[in-house]
């Protein structure tokens, strides 16, 4: 039987070592543009639907066409703001795809992306992502406003790895529904955001929504995440809205 010295055996390793990540690193340098053009489109479709828009997507047969051309026909601005509501020189859909970078940093440094849609009416939204913790894991959304910039006109939740039929009913329709007409500002114009709590009588709280049974832990999650991006919004929506 032929032997191997100990050397060769480690110059072969070290070999097949650096040949296996130079083939993965190959592998996923090719893949990445097609990643990211995924993650365009899974945003692109994420914000039309906060507005009721994208509502033909699992019937068309190119969907990242559709997704694009949708887009395209109903979102006509976006723009970037700071927390003090100055507009920033920066790309918003660039920004957005970093939303996790930015909901690491401290509400006052992050920087904060504007989507426009305008209706085939005319009627205009303004559409804002806010990104947070669950119970197990990231949630995120998109919330689209009307032009008081106080009065929720839709609103998309999703989740990484919530429990099933618990936390994880955030991103069904009858949950996401309840937040159309809740706003965010009081009668005496102080930021009170949108709560996600067990018991609110939402027939007389417009600042409430009844909480998921049984998924209080990522409900807080919600309230607290909507509260700590809605809060890094509030320049801009006092200066661009009806609240001041």
């Amino acid at each position: 039987m032929k032997t191997f010295s100990n050397t060769y055996i480690f110059t072969f390793s070290l070999i097949m070592v650096v040949a296996v990540a130079m083939l993965l690193s190959f592998v996923a340098m090719q893949l990445k543009p097609k990643q990211q053009f995924n993650q365009e489109i899974e945003r692109k479709s994420d914000i039309l639907r906060s507005v009721g828009e994208a509502e033909e997507s699992a019937d068309v047969k190119d969907y990242n066409a559709y997704i694009e051309q949708e887009f395209e026909k109903y979102i006509k601005d976006s723009y970037v703001v700071n927390y003090e509501g100055e507009k920033q020189e920066m790309d918003a859909f660039e920004v957005l795809l970093k939303l996790k970078e930015q909901a690491g940093k401290d509400p006052t440094e992050r920087l904060y992306p504007v989507f426009l849609y305008t209706s085939g009416s005319g009627d205009e939204n303004y559409i804002v992502p806010v990104r947070g913790k669950g119970l197990w894991g990231p949630i995120w959304g998109y919330v689209a406003f009307e032009p008081d910039m106080n009065t929720i006109s839709g609103a998309i939740f999703d989740h990484a790895k919530e429990t099933p039929g618990l936390g994880a009913e955030i991103n069904t329709d009858w949950f996401e529904s309840k937040f159309k007409g809740k706003r965010i500002f009081n009668e005496q114009g102080k930021f009170v955001s949108v709560t996600v709590d067990k018991g609110i009588d939402v027939t007389t709280n417009p600042h409430g929504v009844d909480a998921i049974s049984g998924g209080t832990i990522t409900s807080v999650g919600l309230s607290e995440m909507l509260k700590d991006f809605f809060g890094g919004y509030e320049s801009h929506f006092r200066e661009k809205g009806t609240v001041k």
